[in-house]
Formats: structure tokens, C-alpha cells, sequence
């Protein structure tokens, strides 16, 4: 019976074949929104990776033979790993537009005082954030924007090949570029608001000055708060084509992100 040998570039070539695409994987699903989330546990995390990696390895071309132990070796997984979040933290900021409206939302109705803590995120956001935050998940999910996400992560293997030259300035440029667009998007949801509050104020401040006697901060908050409820409860009829084309922005970024070399 003839003996099985297996050589050492043999077993370094079959565990690289699954390592390399597990580190870009398991960063992506820790950097992404829903899946990345602290309410999800880590242990559904590690399962969503192996489940993944094992369903995308066939189809991936052949990984170069490279010493873990090197130096070569070392700068492989950082730059696994780098692609995976910058994947995952631009969807990130995507959905982070809601929280920022909410947020601005919540300082101009006076509920800036109103905050708790975020589970996703560990962080303290105000309840209009967390409003938003849930209720663009959800829609999130119901579009089924996590599939088209995952299947541009999976994408990001063939511009990104697995030992090539990996991501360049204008990939991170284009991340930077989703800051200023993060605040310029969640400005346009909540300006109609910001319109409407400025000129309530304006006539609080007419009101104080035809009638000094009358507290403006006493009157002027509960107004404030119910001006902003009822128009919030009008840009609903709104609020889906927004989300749409804000989504559509963002996954675009993404995609140019994910597919440009």
C-alpha cells in the first residue's frame, strides 16, 4: 500500500486556501450593520464566517503559498483584514445617516436630553436616533440590502484577489468622501423640519417681545415638542423614497468601493 505524503507547501497551500478568505470575511461581519451589531452574538458571527467561507472557497482561484509566519505572511492578514472593514464600516455610515437626522431631529425639537444607550452600537444616541436607526433597519433588511451587501463582499474577491496589491488612496479617499456626504444626507432628511421649527422660534421670539411678561422657555418647549412630533408624523408620507435614494447613494459608494481595482 502506497504511503501518503503530504508536503509542506501542500498543507500551507490547503489552510491559506480557507484562512485568507476567512480573515476578509469574519472583519466585514464584524465591521457591517445588523450582523456586526453587540446584540448579535459572537458565536453566530464565527458560524456566519465558516458557513461562508466554505460555501465561497470553491469558486475562488487558487491562494499563493505564503509562510504565516512571514513577513509576507504578516502583511497578507492586515491586508485581509483592512478590506473587510473598510467594506463593512462604509455600509456603516450608510445607515448611520438616520442616526444623525435622528440626532439632529431630537436638538432642535429639545429632546437632546432624551438619549439611552444604543445596543448595536454601545453608544448613548437619542430615542428619535434609535427610532430612525430601527426603523431604516428594518427596511434594510426588507429590501433585502444585506444580500446585495454580502454579494458585493464576495465580489471584492475577484478586484481584490487574495494576495494582490489590495486596496489604494483613492478606496480610503472614497471612504473619507462618505463622512461629508454622511452629514449632507442626513441634513436633506431633516431640513424640512429645520425649516418649520426656525420659524416657530421666530414667532416665539415675536411673542416675547409683544409680551415680556409671558416665560418663552415655559410656553415655548411643550409647543416646540408637539410642532415637531406632528411634523415628523408628516414627513413619513416621505420618507420611503428618501430612504431609497439615500440607500441607492450608498450602495453605490460600495459598489465602487467593492469592484474598482
Amino acid at each position: 500500500m502506497q504511503e501518503l505524503i503530504i508536503s509542506e507547501e501542500q498543507l500551507s497551500q490547503f489552510i491559506g486556501q480557507y484562512l485568507w478568505p476567512l480573515l476578509r470575511i469574519s472583519a466585514f461581519y464584524f465591521a457591517v450593520p445588523v450582523i456586526g451589531a453587540r446584540t448579535v452574538p459572537a458565536r453566530v458571527r464565527i458560524i456566519l464566517t465558516l458557513f461562508t467561507t466554505i460555501i465561497i472557497v470553491p469558486v475562488l482561484p487558487p491562494a499563493p503559498v505564503v509562510s504565516f509566519l512571514s513577513a509576507q505572511g504578516f502583511m497578507m492578514v492586515i491586508q485581509e483584514v483592512l478590506i473587510g472593514l473598510a467594506l463593512g464600516f462604509a455600509m456603516q455610515v450608510v445607515l448611520h445617516v438616520f442616526v444623525l437626522a435622528g440626532q439632529f431631529m431630537a436638538m432642535k425639537m429639545g429632546l437632546g436630553f432624551a438619549a439611552m444607550n444604543d445596543p448595536s452600537s454601545g453608544v448613548s444616541v437619542t430615542i428619535l436616533s434609535q427610532f430612525y436607526l430601527l426603523l431604516s433597519t428594518l427596511l434594510f433588511l426588507s429590501s433585502n440590502g444585506h444580500l446585495v451587501v454580502l454579494q458585493l463582499m464576495i465580489d471584492s474577491f475577484t478586484t481584490f484577489p487574495i494576495g494582490g496589491a489590495g486596496m489604494n488612496r483613492a478606496h480610503f479617499m472614497t471612504i473619507v468622501d462618505l463622512g461629508s456626504w454622511l452629514f449632507s444626507a442626513a441634513l436633506l432628511i431633516t431640513l424640512p423640519l429645520f425649516t418649520s421649527l426656525m420659524i416657530v422660534n421666530m414667532s416665539f421670539g415675536v411673542m416675547s417681545r409683544s409680551a415680556p411678561q409671558m416665560n418663552v422657555f415655559t410656553v415655548g418647549f411643550p409647543i416646540t415638542l408637539i410642532f415637531g412630533f406632528i411634523l415628523m408624523w408628516f414627513t413619513f408620507a416621505n420618507f420611503l423614497p428618501v430612504y431609497f435614494e439615500i440607500m441607492e447613494e450608498g450602495i453605490g459608494a460600495l459598489r465602487t468601493l467593492a469592484l474598482t481595482p
